[in-house]
Parts: structure tokens; sequence; C-alpha cells
């Protein structure tokens, strides 16, 4: 019998409000698999760097989604939720900034994660 190997889904959301069901559906996506117990690391590049600030959230709508506080409380309590940092530069984002709980790092990062042996990389 074959042991499952562990498995760590890393999506990356690159759209926010200029794209919402995009951004939805990344979120819906790392959020689901988190709460299915499967180790999720979220990436907010892009337009969706902003949610990366407290309260920016909660101004998203989209009719039939689920609310994006939710989604994005369920990421930073049962997964790791990381802010792009070319994207919050570009944004004039600080490390002070951030909701707590929400890091910034690069490319090495990512690369390091979506390259780890069993990793699965989406990008919305």
């Amino acid at each position: 019998m074959l042991t499952p190997m562990a498995r760590l889904l890393v999506v990356k959301a690159t759209a926010g409000a200029d794209a919402p069901e995009r951004c939805s559906q990344a979120f819906t996506v790392a959020s689901t698999a988190a709460a299915s117990g499967v180790d999720v690391s979220f990436w907010l590049t892009g337009e969706s760097t902003w949610f990366a600030l407290p309260g920016r959230a909660a101004e998203f709508e989209l009719p039939h989604a689920a609310p994006l506080p939710d989604l994005l409380d369920l990421l930073l309590t049962n997964g790791r939720v990381t802010a792009c940092t070319q994207c919050a530069a570009r944004r004039d984002i600080t490390p002070d900034d951030v909701i707590p709980g929400i890091r910034i790092a690069g490319a090495a990062v990512f690369v390091e994660e979506v390259t780890t042996e069993g990793a699965q990389a989406l990008v919305y």
C-alpha cells in the first residue's frame, strides 16, 4: 500500500477588484483546500496585494461569493499568506502595514515553495 505524500498547494492570486471572479476563485480554492487539511501557501500579488491591508478584503464584493474577509481569516488560521515584495513596494505597503500573520516575501521564496517535492502551484 502506498503512503500518501504530504503535499503543498501554492495558490497565487494575481487579481483583485479589477477581476473579481478570478480573485474570488483564488481565495475560494485556497481556503477550501486549507479547510480540508491541505498545506496551503497563498500569495497575494498584483492587485490582490491590497488585501494584505486591514479592512481591504471587506471592501470586496462579488454576488454569490463567500465573503473575502472570512476566506482570508481561514487562510491565516490554517495556512500561510504572503504578499509579494515587489508588488507591496509598488503600492507603498510595508511589513508594518499588513494584517498580522501576513509576511512579505519575494520570488526566491515563491520558487522555493513551488519546487518543493510534491508541491502543486495554481495561478489565478
